[in-house]
């Protein structure tokens, strides 16, 4: 059977000669065209096919080369809009865009909360504690999605931001800070996507203004309350790795974190040290720790509850880490107005206030960096052997002994 379509009205492979043609169709040719590819000028074509299906392509050179970009049925599309869309993509194709990248992006454009999923697990691996991920996420899914959440991330705009920042910038300070630079960073991704050309975020200090944030330290005890301290959680009914953990902590005057993370493998009993890798410590280096007398005793402790099968010192009764706040809630239980990392503060304020050790040696027991450049490149040192008289002296201030030039 005879479909009509011969190679006189096959499509055009090639720019029409002579004067090219501008507006050359009409709604009455569209319905009954041949098969083949007709032009209307700027690049806009009519492609019939031989079953009678009809729909609009456009020819552009973009970016040097030549591509073609489907505009649509005709069923949908009528001539006036294809027109339109035609002379959009060309004054876009002039001006250095991609007319065909946007289509795509447009097509599959992610929302925002899909976008932001996309940031966590990029970022995830370059984050030392899975917790982090679920904070960044969860506060995003707080204050951020019930407005953000659904709208493609190409269409946030400075005003639907601030609607989201304005409640909460003077009321809760720094999350209000946590997630301006949360929605920030998925702003920049969708940059580095080239699903958007800017941030809008950047324009929002001047009209968020200023925040009057008061300063809110950690609860500490006084260093002459510690030793109270020590012997009311012995005391307490709590789970004894949780007591020996929290007195670890004090004795050493390490981070909670890195207490409860502790490993068998980083403790050398021999010699009395606690080499924390670089890994699991807040300025990404390592950092030995001098144990005490007392502090070996805690270790043997600790051994003989989990038999020392697992790799974690201080574990729950089926071997697993510590939960972060259970500590913090022995605390409260026991009345005692501190938390965990309070009692770095209590250890700095006695080195301070009772004791004749330099500052860098208190700082260097804290694994303080050194702020001053100046300072850090010369100070190559651990300071670990007065680190040691240190940490010796803080275990006799809490068991309630005096050093012999003291008496």
């Amino acid at each position: 059977m005879d479909s009509g379509y011969t190679p006189a009205n096959r499509p055009q492979r090639h720019k029409p000669r002579g004067r090219h043609p501008d507006k050359a169709l009409s709604a009455a040719f569209i319905r009954s065209a041949p098969p083949g590819r007709h032009c209307d000028g700027q690049g806009l074509y009519l492609v019939v096919q031989p079953t009678g299906t009809r729909s609009w392509v456009q020819r552009l050179v973009i970016r040097g080369r030549k591509r073609e970009l489907g505009l649509g049925s005709t069923a949908l599309v009528s001539l006036a809009e294809a027109r339109d869309r035609a002379l959009s993509n060309r004054k876009l194709a002039r001006s250095g865009g991609d007319p065909l990248a946007e289509k795509r992006r447009a097509e599959g454009m992610p929302t925002f909360a899909d976008a932001a999923a996309r940031v966590v697990e990029q970022k995830r691996a370059g984050w030392r504690s899975p917790l982090h991920a679920r904070t960044w996420l969860h506060s995003l899914e707080r204050h951020a999605f019930p407005r953000l959440g659904s709208r493609p991330v190409s269409e946030v705009a400075s005003a639907d931001v601030l609607e989201v920042l304005t409640p909460i910038w003077h009321v809760k300070v720094q999350t209000a800070r946590n997630v301006r630079q949360r929605i920030s960073a998925v702003m920049e991704w969708a940059i580095a996507m080239n699903l958007r050309s800017d941030n809008p975020c950047d324009r929002l200090g001047p009209v968020l203004g200023k925040q009057n944030e008061v300063v809110r330290h950690m609860r500490a005890l006084p260093h002459r309350d510690v030793a109270a301290a020590v012997t009311a959680v012995r005391a307490s009914n709590a789970a004894e790795a949780v007591k020996l953990a929290f007195e670890f902590l004090v004795l050493t005057s390490a981070r909670w974190g890195e207490v409860r993370g502790a490993r068998w493998d980083e403790m050398d009993t021999e010699a009395h040290v606690w080499s924390v890798p670089a890994a699991r410590m807040k300025a990404n280096r390592e950092h030995r720790v001098p144990l005490c007398r007392r502090a070996l005793d805690i270790l043997d402790a600790a051994r003989t509850l989990g038999g020392g099968a697992g790799p974690l010192v201080f574990t729950t009764g089926d071997g697993e880490k510590l939960d972060e706040k259970v500590l913090r809630r022995l605390l409260e239980r026991q009345r005692v107005a501190a938390v965990p990392h309070g009692f770095r503060s209590s250890f700095r304020d006695w080195a301070a206030e009772e004791t004749e050790h330099r500052r860098e040696v208190i700082e260097a027991a804290l694994a303080h960096v050194v702020r001053n450049k100046v300072e850090a490149a010369y100070a190559r040192s651990d300071l670990f052997g007065r680190r040691r008289q240190l940490m010796d002296d803080w275990a006799g201030y809490l068991a309630g002994k005096r050093r012999p030039e003291d008496s």
